[in-house]
């Protein structure tokens, strides 16, 4: 199949795969279930009229054993009094005014919204425990870690103490590379080349998710004071959850000017040729009259260039270019869109395996990098013969510009002009790819048959050949009358013809 990759194998490196960013939640179920939550209380003896100034009494001991954390490590401790204010922007600029290696870089507290238990009366006048919408104190913990690298956790302080953790799979796979002697070069958090990207793909897919959970116990135990109460009253922690994934395939170019010379092509191609039928398709669904939601692609004007992304709904595609790296993005928000192969408990005790809707739990991680990736491959198989837009410019304003060869000068070509249109649709015809065309082939085709045969019109297309020639868009096949197509010639004439018949059909009527 001819895609980007065979058609300019010269210019790139290759392709690597993995996640990028990962949003991991930690909930404690059982406070989200009326059982649950009966089952805390009694438990704990917590008499629901006493369960404010309880909740008081632990939250001040977790907000202690954080400061008293942070305070050991020897690290800032930081209020921020905006939820705007950057908390990755905060941390970057404390590590760099006070390096760390490993461990703590700071925590950063602040106040935000969130869900947490409060009793309330019901129309009898009883007590019950119901989730109610406040602000409460947050702690982003922001750390410099042996396996995650640059990453952070942030802790609710209030019942029932949710917990998200924040990993690049970029930073996680750096040392990784480390550890395994491949060398590498980044940009932002991108490869922009690695030495045996072979083995590197080894390494991003055979990452393992049960390890990463275990990680994720240990920072949850390091953080919250009170999970031990928890583990004693349910017998389990964190119930870790995917809230937001998203998995990149980049296509790593030699050089920045080789991803600048076709990615406005490939923007283009994006956004005017995709329908919907084909985002369908990248994110490996089938057209269904049962679809309900909306499919929409845009195009956005980033600092480092284009961004185009298409949304199924809250799960969408996007590319876009990052010094000289062609990025393929796969997110994911709702897997259910997406199936798994899993074993399903009926209602009569049996089990069976089948495809299911595919859950947030993070033992199905796998199956997240297995659709991302398919996805980004339909994308990257689905930009084929793309003219380099950013060279071709160029060469289109070369010809129209005069040449000289040999002390002897030949004027540019109007390319807006219809007789030259016609000339170079005919030169492009697929019947001379093989057998190449004659100065017969070309003067009759251009010319009336009163005319066409005439000494006047073989001298002038004879002087035309020339034109062509001198500017390196046929060449002539030796011993012999026929000419051929340059590679220049038909990468030129081929970006005329379609522009004219796209963005000025007028022009080529």
């Amino acid at each position: 199949m001819n895609t980007i990759l065979n058609q300019y194998e010269d210019r790139i490196n290759g392709t690597f795969s993995f996640f990028d960013r990962m949003i991991i939640k930690g909930h404690i179920f059982q406070f989200f279930s009326t059982s649950g939550k009966k089952h805390f209380f009694s438990h704990n003896h917590i008499l629901y009229k006493d369960f404010p100034s309880y909740a008081n009494q632990v939250t001040d001991r977790l907000v202690a054993h954080v400061e008293s954390v942070t305070a050991e490590a020897g690290r800032p401790f930081q209020y921020l009094s905006s939820a705007r204010i950057s908390k990755e922007e905060t941390a970057r600029e404390i590590l760099k005014s006070s390096p760390v290696e490993e461990g703590l870089i700071c925590t950063l507290s602040t106040v935000e919204y969130c869900s947490t238990l409060q009793p309330k009366k019901n129309e009898q006048g009883h007590l019950y425990i119901a989730h109610v919408n406040r602000k409460c104190k947050y702690f982003y913990c922001y750390f410099m870690d042996r396996e995650f690298g640059f990453m952070h956790v942030k802790l609710q302080t209030w019942f029932p103490f949710l917990i998200q953790v924040y990993i690049n799979g970029r930073e996680l796979m750096k040392h990784v590379f480390d550890e395994n002697d491949i060398s590498y070069q980044m940009y932002d958090n991108s490869f922009t080349e690695i030495s045996d990207i072979e083995k590197a793909q080894q390494l991003a897919d055979s990452f393992d998710s049960k390890k990463l959970c275990r990680q994720l116990d240990f920072f949850a135990e390091k953080l919250n004071s009170y999970l031990d109460v928890i583990k004693d009253t349910f017998h389990q922690g964190y119930h870790w959850c995917v809230d937001q994934c998203e998995y990149a395939t980049d296509v790593m170019f030699k050089s920045r000017e080789a991803l600048e010379d076709i990615y406005p092509s490939l923007v283009e191609h994006a956004f005017y040729d995709f329908k919907c039928t084909d985002v369908f398709s990248f994110l490996g669904r089938k057209l269904s009259q049962k679809f309900q939601g909306e499919v929409v692609s845009d195009y956005r004007k980033r600092p480092e260039g284009w961004r185009i992304k298409h949304r199924m709904k809250s799960n969408c595609i996007k590319m876009y270019d990052k010094s000289r790296v062609l990025r393929i993005e796969m997110t994911i928000n709702d897997p259910k869109e997406f199936k798994v192969y899993k074993t399903v408990n009926h209602r009569d005790g049996s089990s069976s395996k089948r495809w299911s809707p595919m859950g947030k739990s993070i033992s199905n991680l796998y199956r997240y990098a297995e659709v991302s990736k398919a996805a980004n491959q339909r994308y990257l198989s689905s930009l084929a013969n793309i003219l380099p837009k950013a060279s071709i410019e160029k060469e289109v304003r070369d010809i129209c510009a005069k040449k000289e060869v040999k002390e002897r000068s030949y004027t540019g070509f109007n390319v807006w002009g219809k007789d030259t249109y016609f000339l170079f649709e005919e030169l492009c015809d697929a019947k001379y790819i093989i057998r190449g065309f004659t100065n017969q082939d070309i003067r009759r085709a251009i010319y009336s048959p009163k005319v066409s045969d005439t000494k006047t019109s073989r001298n002038r297309t004879t002087r035309l050949f020339a034109k062509l020639r001198a500017h390196g868009l046929i060449r002539k096949v030796p011993h012999s009358l026929r000419y051929l197509l340059t590679e220049k010639g038909r990468r030129v004439m081929g970006a005329i013809i379609h522009a004219q018949k796209r963005i000025y059909p007028a022009l080529a009527s």
